[in-house]
């Protein structure tokens, strides 16, 4: 039985297992970044796939990225309109970000900050997590923690007593690339992002 409390899946995913919860989107699936192998091992995920670095505030994503002040300005802007939200951000990634997350292009790091009370709490007890939807690299989503249980036995997974809030909408999070002047969608998804010439440079 892999369905835990959500206070043994929080001490599973700071001691480095892999773990799964709701989010606004779809379910994640989830380690701390220095153990995010092993996400691309269970989803059997090609290596060219970055994963999400999630948190539970925008201040705890800053000191993954790297700009300008300007450039600061912009994603901070967009981040205020959009956070918690559907929304993530692929930006220009600081040293401090393992490799390991992205192994392919390590200059660069998706974050998002989810709309979900139940994702916010796991995230602010665990810090930061490298996150993608729970399901085998190419197959849709899966959206039940039912199905995740079926498909990862080795994951912990939180309970459904923690899931009376609305679950996800059940599409994944649109995607934005800053390119150095201005944002290029990459992947529409949950979120509309209304570009206007006030974010970009």
């Amino acid at each position: 039985m892999t369905q835990v409390s959500l206070t043994s899946l929080i001490a599973g995913a700071r001691a480095g297992l892999l773990v799964s919860f709701p989010t606004d989107t779809v379910p994640a699936l989830a380690a701390i970044p220095e153990k995010a192998g092993l996400i691309f091992l269970a989803k059997q995920r090609s290596q060219d796939k970055p994963l999400i670095l999630m948190a539970a505030s925008a201040e705890d994503l800053w000191l993954y990225v790297k700009g300008n002040e300007n450039e600061y300005k912009v994603w901070q802007e967009v981040a205020g309109k959009y956070w918690p939200g559907g929304l993530t951000l692929v930006l220009p990634a600081s040293d401090r970000l393992p490799k390991v997350m992205n192994p392919i292009d390590p200059t660069t790091i998706g974050i998002r900050v989810p709309n979900s009370a139940i994702a916010q709490t796991i995230l602010a007890q665990t810090g930061p997590l490298a996150t993608t939807s729970a399901n085998f690299s190419g197959q849709p989503p899966l959206q039940t923690m039912a199905e995740i249980e079926i498909q990862f036995p080795q994951v912990l997974i939180a309970t459904t007593e923690y899931q009376g809030e609305i679950l996800g909408v059940g599409v994944p999070s649109t995607v934005a690339k800053w390119t150095g002047i201005n944002w290029q969608i990459l992947r529409q998804g949950a979120i509309k992002l209304e570009i206007s010439t006030d974010n970009q440079i």
